[in-house]
Formats: C-alpha cells, structure tokens, sequence
C-alpha cells in the first residue's frame, strides 16, 4: 500500500511556525497592556485617595502652603494619568492587531487542513478503487485456475 503524503505539508508546517510565533507576540502585548492598565489602574487610586485626604485636611483645617502643594501633585498625577491613558490606548489597539494577525493565522491553517482532509478522503477513494480493482483481478484469476483444471 502507498504511504499518504500531503502536497502541501511543509507549507502548513511553516503555517503553524508562523502561529506561533505570532500567538507569542499576541501574548506578549497583553501582557504589556495588562502591565499598562494596572499602572493606570494604581494612578487613579492614588489620585482618588489623595482627593480624599485633602478633603479630610480641609475639613479639619490646612494652610495655604498644604492646598497649594496638594493642588500642583494632583496636577501632576493628572498629566501622568493622561500620559498613561495614552499608553494604554496604543497598547490596546497593539493587541487588537495581534488578535486579528492571530484570527488570520488560525482560519490560514484551517484551511490548509480542510485540503488535506479532502486529500486524504480522495486518496484513500483511490486506495480503496485500487485494492478492489486488484480483488476483482485475483478473484477472476482463480475463477479462470478452476475453470481449466
């Protein structure tokens, strides 16, 4: 019997080390935009507790030198937070491309395989039409050896 080979192996081989190397890359920007978010996540904590500690100073009293410096590290923490946001909108839409590059890769493969699934079935039509081709022949054969004896 003849061993099965797909035409197209070493192409769905170098189909999947693309994969992976692109699912590696997606990995990778969630990771950075997780990293990303929680900063933003932890600067918006900071601010929301430093608001509330200046409320409570203001209500039990504070000086103007205590407001003022209150005042320009929250500006401060604003710009950073506005920075950070930033970053996390550019690696947000990092790891959407990576996701699509990945969605692409994938539906790639499958239909690299869905080929060889119908490649395969029809080879082994093939195999099957041959071996009782070859039953039919020997089965004739041995009709034809009696017949003569």
């Amino acid at each position: 019997m003849v061993q099965y080979t797909y035409r197209f192996e070493k192409i769905l081989t170098i189909r999947e080390q693309e994969k992976q190397q692109t699912e590696a890359a997606y990995k990778e920007a969630v990771r950075s935009f997780e990293e990303v978010a929680t900063k933003l996540y932890d600067l918006l904590k900071k601010k929301e507790d430093l608001i509330t500690y200046q409320n409570d100073r203001l209500a039990v009293g504070s000086s103007i030198y205590q407001i003022h410096h209150f005042a320009t590290f929250i500006d401060s923490l604003e710009r950073t937070i506005a920075e950070v946001q930033q970053k996390v909108v550019q690696a947000r839409a990092k790891m959407n491309w990576h996701e699509q590059k990945l969605l692409e890769k994938n539906l790639e493969i499958r239909k690299f395989e869905k080929v060889r699934e119908k490649d395969f079935a029809t080879f082994k039509n093939e195999q099957d039409r041959a071996e009782m081709l070859r039953l039919d022949e020997l089965s004739t054969l041995m009709y034809s050896k009696r017949e003569f004896r």
